[in-house]
């Protein structure tokens, strides 16, 4: 079962998916090369964004 070694590492197989990673890396290439500080999931409309960890959140509420 090679291949649900690659799902779990890589993500899913769906090609609509990787489309939209792909498009999305491009996006937050663009994005940062101008200056801005927009995350990875800002251009994946349908991505799960991963929840924020305990340590995350009390760095960022200072």
């Amino acid at each position: 079962m090679a291949w649900s070694a690659y799902r779990d590492k890589h993500g899913s197989l769906n090609p609509m998916c990787r489309i939209e990673l792909s498009g999305a890396l491009i996006a937050l290439q663009v994005n940062r090369a101008n200056g801005g500080e927009a995350d990875l999931y800002d251009f994946m409309p349908h991505a799960e964004r991963p929840a924020i960890t305990l340590e995350q959140a009390m760095k960022e509420w200072g």
